[in-house]
């Protein structure tokens, strides 16, 4: 890691927070109002579904994966900022069941007020985490902007016939979770200072941890359904899922990993708006146990940044496949199950 002046990244944001997406009912209303695209035939998963990432088909046997993605500062370290900006950005390859090939900077940055070296320290986190994943890194682009946003464009290759999609989804799956949730929630905490030293390495261990492993140890079983957890929350990304597969989805909060003290961070208020939008957003599309209480319910639609893929996966394979995550330190546990009542909903028990 290069040397930098001590400064605190997340303070430097004017808004701060999670460096979440656009809410999601505010990004369906921007992108109703687009006009359709030119048909192509070779585009084998576009703006019509809410997919991670765009896949165009070359050739009978490759196709590519196109994503892109960047935020504002959630960490302070500047290389740890990048670090979690690269494996961000590289998930939505491995979601889409792809192997990342070449990535694209994006940076913007106040290059007058804040010393060169901590955009140098980011750029090297990002290029550390690209090389962990065996991406080469082929240019960018860089802007002087008033705060500093980093973030990258990824391409992937895949076979067509292997593309996992979140609209696969088959009653009788079970559904496994590969990274615990609650990032959104520890990050604006991190911003307050309100963790400690340990916690702020264990939140950016998460994010920074690529989803490499758990896509390459799944390709070995039969998944019907791929996303990752981020910028929705997962109840988010699961509605997307009960809706596009037209199935119900049963959920145990129990079962669901969460990071520790998240409960008691949201308790005390620190939840950030995004995750209260994202509430908003699928409450109407959930049903939740009595017993759970608000705070419950907004852990389970934090906003994550690098979150774990969410895998719906044959009743009968997931155990095994939850036991070779493991296997490999992968986090990963089973949550719940696709069902055929309710299509499109999702219910959440404990």
């Amino acid at each position: 890691m290069t040397n930098t002046p001590s400064v605190k990244l997340t303070s430097l944001s004017h808004k701060g927070g999670c460096g979440c997406k656009i809410g999601p009912k505010e990004l369906q209303e921007v992108l109703q109002n687009l006009p359709t695209s030119i048909p192509n035939n070779n585009v084998l998963v576009g703006l019509d579904t809410s997919d991670d990432a765009g896949v165009y088909q070359l050739s009978e046997e490759l196709a590519i994966v196109q994503t892109l993605d960047f935020f504002t500062p959630i960490v302070d370290d500047p290389y740890d900022f990048g670090q979690v900006a690269a494996a961000n950005a590289v998930s939505d390859v491995y979601a889409m069941g792809g192997t990342p090939v070449t990535a694209l900077n994006i940076v913007a940055f106040p290059i007058a007020q804040l010393e060169k070296s901590i955009l140098s320290a980011i750029l090297e986190g990002a290029k550390d985490k690209l090389n962990e994943a065996s991406i080469a890194l082929v240019g960018g682009h860089s802007i002087d902007d008033e705060e500093p946003k980093f973030g990258l464009s990824v391409t992937g290759t895949i076979h067509p016939g292997k593309i996992r999609t979140n609209t696969g989804a088959k009653p009788g799956d079970k559904l496994i979770l590969t990274k615990p949730i609650g990032v959104g929630i520890m990050t604006s905490s991190l911003k307050k200072g309100l963790l400690s030293e340990k916690e702020i390495q264990l939140v950016t261990k998460v994010m920074t941890t690529l989803n490499k492993t758990a896509m390459e140890v799944s390709q070995s079983y039969d998944i019907n359904a791929s996303t990752d957890v981020t910028g929705f929350g997962l109840l988010g990304h699961l509605t997307e899922i009960a809706q596009g597969s037209d199935v119900g989805v049963q959920i145990d909060y129990n079962s669901v990993p969460v990071l520790p003290r998240v409960h008691e961070l949201a308790e005390a208020g620190h939840i950030p708006g995004g995750s209260k939008s994202n509430f908003q957003y699928v409450e109407k599309q959930i049903h939740f146990a009595e017993s759970l209480q608000q705070i419950d319910k907004w852990i389970l639609t934090d906003a994550v940044t690098s979150g774990g893929l969410l895998l719906s996966v044959p009743g009968e394979e997931a155990i095994s496949l939850e036991k070779a995550l493991r296997a490999k330190e992968v986090d990963a546990s089973i949550i719940g199950e696709v069902t055929e009542n309710t299509p499109g909903k999702i219910d959440v028990t404990t």
